[in-house]
């Protein structure tokens, strides 16, 4: 465990070093300085406009998700989570820090429904990432002739393949005695028990096709309108591209952010920031700047999260004192 750990740590180091050498070597720090020193606050106020907000239609999915498979959870208390993960994410591996943090919460409220809580953010993300899947064709569609995104189409469809691939096995019944042979290898792991719940809670949704098509349309509308953020996010420092360019670059940016090599993305983010647009034209600068600021969002969009903690911890202590 000890030697997972320093491998882990040693190739996170690895990754961010790599990142940082790039990014150094790519912009002039007096230069970047300058852009992000005149910045547009309002074009960066409505990119965390645009974050913060989503968490409420986001959280009413989530809730209707959960009704369907048996869990009943207040709308007020998802929202509460949906913040609290954001900001645990800013802390652990990727994003997909806090979508384990909302199935540790959710769970310990609802310990007999482990597996469908679990099943409903590992679908929500499933769904996120065939949407923004989606919204890079469009993007392709509208940025051939007018921008060039060089082989970073290529990347995208191979997860449109591989996400293909996942639906498939996941509501498939054809899957069903090949999963069957596995079983005894993963009660040998201790982990047949809870896959196997997570996995039923997954299959029920092919029975749900009605719900799955309203929440992907709903998801589908978030995504369209994050990717304004991240536009909005490079107007505030001078980038002038329309927002064409970043429906195809926006789907592989919350692609890296899910990256397990650095906390929160730090460095990798900023240096896809200055690969891609730097494929269009933008000086590095003003892509490191860009891809800064949106980091400063996704900051800022924590900090409801890190009060709450904050909070709730100060008080579970007073109750104590109280009591006695």
């Amino acid at each position: 465990m000890n030697r997972r750990r320093a491998l882990r740590r040693a190739g996170t180091l690895l990754v961010t070093g790599l990142a940082t050498a790039y990014i150094v070597w790519q912009i002039n720090l007096r230069e970047t300085l300058h852009v992000l020193a005149h910045a547009s606050l309002d074009w960066w106020l409505l990119s965390f406009a645009i974050w913060i907000l989503a968490v409420l239609p986001l959280s009413w999915r989530w809730q209707k998700m959960l009704a369907s498979s048996g869990v009943h959870e207040r709308y007020g208390w998802l929202v509460r989570t949906m913040f609290v993960s954001y900001a645990a994410a800013q802390v652990l591996p990727t994003s997909l820090g806090g979508d384990a943090s909302r199935i540790y919460e959710t769970s310990r409220r609802h310990p007999r429904s482990r597996g469908p809580v679990a099943g409903t953010v590992l679908l929500e993300r499933a769904l996120g990432g065939a949407a923004t899947l989606l919204l890079a064709a469009v993007g392709f569609a509208l940025a051939v002739g007018h921008y060039s995104v060089g082989g970073y189409i290529w990347v995208e469809l191979a997860f449109v393949v591989l996400s293909v691939a996942g639906a498939f096995v996941v509501f498939s019944t054809r899957l069903h005695p090949i999963l069957h042979r596995v079983r005894p290898l993963l009660q040998r792991l201790r982990v047949e028990a809870v896959l196997r719940d997570v996995y039923l809670a997954l299959h029920a949704y092919r029975n749900r096709l009605g719900l799955l098509g309203g929440v992907f349309a709903l998801t589908l509308v978030v995504q369209a309108v994050r990717v304004i953020a991240i536009w909005s996010a490079g107007k505030a420092v001078g980038v002038d591209l329309s927002p064409r360019p970043y429906y195809v670059m926006g789907p592989l940016l919350f692609l890296v952010m899910l990256v397990p090599f650095t906390i929160n993305g730090i460095a990798v983010r900023e240096s896809f920031f200055v690969s891609f647009l730097g494929t269009l034209g933008v000086s590095a600068d003003r892509a490191f700047s860009a891809g800064f600021l949106f980091f400063v969002v996704t900051i800022a969009v924590a900090l409801p999260g890190a009060v709450i903690v904050a909070w709730e911890g100060l008080r579970t202590r007073a109750e104590p004192r109280t009591a006695r």
